[in-house]
């Protein structure tokens, strides 16, 4: 495993799956957030990113997705280890994930549980 691999392991959620996980939630497919970036990201990248064979793409390209996906762009540099996460910079501070009416009694295993399976909804209600 890469050392990159390595750093994105001990994440509750990755990039990639974050990325995944919004682009579904929008119901727009890899082309269509292609369009949404000006070509900037291709369908092509965005989809090895979501798989996670790249990890750490250029800030530049974080912050064309961060607005066509809609999402904070401090979230998408956090994700990709670029900056320390929220919970390392305030404490307390809440960053919005799932389930954030109890996100201090969660651990990351549930966490990442809650991801996997608002994932499998939107993956079942796209079908």
């Amino acid at each position: 495993m890469s050392d990159e691999a390595d750093t994105n392991a001990g994440r509750p959620e990755g990039l990639g799956r974050y990325l995944k996980s919004v682009r579904l939630g929008l119901d727009l497919s890899l082309r269509d957030v292609e369009e949404a970036t000006g070509k900037e990201v291709s369908n092509a990248y965005l989809s090895q990113l979501e798989t996670g064979k790249i990890n750490k793409p250029s800030p530049h390209i974080l912050y064309a997705l961060s607005t066509a996906l809609t999402v904070p762009y401090e979230t998408l540099m956090e994700r990709a280890g670029y900056i320390a996460p929220n919970s390392d910079r305030a404490e307390g501070a809440k960053h919005g994930k799932a389930a954030t009416f109890s996100i201090e009694n969660l651990s990351a295993d549930e966490e990442q549980a809650l991801m996997d399976h608002l994932a499998y909804i939107r993956w079942q209600r796209n079908k």
